[in-house]
């Protein structure tokens, strides 16, 4: 984070200085006041930067909720339309209906999207807790200390995009290997989440607790969709 806020910042002195280079003497173009602001702009972020790697690994995984929490909403959402998730974008503007079933979901697919539904969900939670238990109990006095705050973060960076090829693969229409090999990925992910945050100093015996839950929440949702989807294969 220090370095792309530093290079930021150079990288506007140099647009600046270039702008200042090729203009009239004395003159203020449009493109001065511009790349002055992004000057401005690039330091004000310096201001803003975590002040160590407890505080920077706490950014990351809130950044991660985030993107996260909108890929489980965008998916409550069209699973709750009905049953054409295209509805909105694929209108035949001429016929006003589709008959390409294709573009819709059967029962079948409800039921395995249901326990695909329950790994995402459990994604935003996991990440939930381990941001509280980062904010709560994280330190970075030592190089152990910050050396599984860097772990935590990078295996939590891989949840986001393992949410998003899964729920990718759960538009139909539904090919359930696509489904079971992204879910198995996914489920694998937040078993090692779950594993690096409970062998870490971020999770003091209290928390205990809701590891346990979580690692049961996956494995009960990654069982179901294995069921779901054994005659299918």
């Amino acid at each position: 984070m220090v370095r792309d806020a530093t290079t930021e910042v150079v990288e506007g002195m140099i647009q600046l200085t270039d702008t200042i280079l090729n203009a009239p003497m004395e003159s203020l173009s449009q493109e001065q006041l511009i790349s002055t602001g992004g000057v401005w702009e690039a330091c004000e972020q310096v201001s803003n930067l975590p002040r160590d790697n407890q505080a920077a690994v706490v950014s990351s995984l809130a950044a991660c909720l985030g993107v996260v929490k909108d890929a489980v909403e965008e998916m409550e959402h069209a699973l709750v339309e009905g049953q054409d998730p295209y509805g909105d974008i694929m209108e035949d503007e001429e016929l006003g209906f589709r008959g390409n079933r294709d573009t819709y979901w059967s029962e079948a697919d409800r039921q395995l999207l249901s326990s695909c539904m329950g790994l995402m969900k459990a994604s935003k939670a996991c990440l939930k807790k381990v941001l509280a238990a980062v904010k709560a109990h994280g330190k970075a006095e030592s190089p152990e200390q910050i050396a599984q705050l860097d772990d935590l973060a990078d295996i939590a960076n891989e949840i986001s995009p393992s949410v998003d090829e899964l729920a990718l693969s759960m538009y139909p229409p539904v090919n359930p290997l696509a489904v079971r090999l992204n879910a198995a990925k996914l489920a694998s992910v937040l078993k090692k989440v779950l594993e690096i945050a409970k062998t870490s100093h971020v999770c003091p015996p209290s928390e205990d607790s809701w590891v346990q839950f979580l690692t049961g929440a996956v494995d009960h949702n990654m069982n179901k969709v294995k069921n779901f989807t054994q005659g299918q294969l």
